[in-house]
């Protein structure tokens, strides 16, 4: 039985929304997707040999092609609405990486920079819309300052993922332990305290990323760093595929065909 972010008494989804109801399924799907993103983007940027800058170009295409898609769509689109949160992580990877390695900003800073670009993001959305929104995203509006809080929080995902691995000496298994410990807690939050939800998922949010960052670095480093040393292409389509396999048993448990929305996504787009 899936669980709701949201008790039915305190909430019930809108049909009309463009974003999925956040339940048990939604969090797995999200931390293969952030996964995906790192070894998607490392596998452009370093396997491929393209570059940070190069790479982040390629994967700022993608999203902004998959965010048109998004934008366009009338309702909810699983498969559309996951290609753009696996967008987000790719380019969220490769511009870490960029700002951290080419720049030479480091992951301090970076991760300070990229923490207080969240929060600003937020502000202005509260202050715009006097809200803060995760689940019934249906002004467009609302949706534009979903997706660049995801893009912005999945960016700082990344370089807090490495901070914790590199500099802070967890290495990538323990990394992947603490932030797997954090989502628990705020997951124990939710359910315990009255704390927001807002504020508690998108701390959730922001946590999936530098996770899935250590978990993908855990499959694709070297043997001599912590890693399993497993290709970095291999890894990425096993992830994707496992994502399409999860997103088609979640919606068809549902009563739902992802396959057909998204077909009608791309017709009426």
């Amino acid at each position: 039985m899936a669980v709701n972010w949201r008790s039915d008494a305190h909430h019930r989804h809108d049909w009309r929304s463009k974003v999925p109801q956040v339940i048990l399924a939604f969090w797995i799907i999200k931390i293969l997707a952030t996964t995906l993103g790192e070894t998607g983007g490392d596998a452009v940027t370093m396997t491929l040999n393209l570059g940070y800058a190069v790479g982040s170009l390629i994967f700022l295409g993608f999203f902004a092609v998959t965010l048109a898609a998004q934008v366009a769509a009338k309702r909810y689109h699983p498969f559309l609405y996951w290609a753009v949160v696996v967008a987000t992580t790719t380019v969220g990877t490769t511009m870490s990486d960029y700002l951290d390695r080419t720049v030479g900003l480091g992951y301090v800073k970076s991760s300070i920079m990229l923490f207080g670009g969240v929060l600003v993001v937020l502000f202005v959305w509260h202050r715009v819309m006097g809200r803060i929104e995760f689940e019934d995203i249906t002004d467009r509006r609302d949706e534009v300052f979903y997706w660049l809080t995801i893009l912005v929080s999945n960016t700082l995902g990344t370089a807090l993922g490495d901070f914790t691995a590199d500099d802070a000496g967890l290495g990538f298994e323990r990394g992947a332990l603490v932030f797997a410990a954090l989502i628990a807690l705020v997951a124990a939050l939710h359910f315990f305290t009255k704390i927001s939800d807002s504020v508690l998922f998108w701390a959730a949010y922001i946590l999936t990323r530098p996770l899935g960052a250590t978990l993908g670095d855990t499959l694709t480093k070297p043997h001599a760093d912590g890693g399993l040393e497993l290709s970095r292409i291999t890894s990425s389509l096993v992830i994707a595929a496992l994502m399409i396999v999860t997103v088609i048993l979640t919606y068809r448990k549902a009563g739902q065909s992802p396959v057909a929305s998204d077909s009608a996504a791309i017709r009426s787009a």
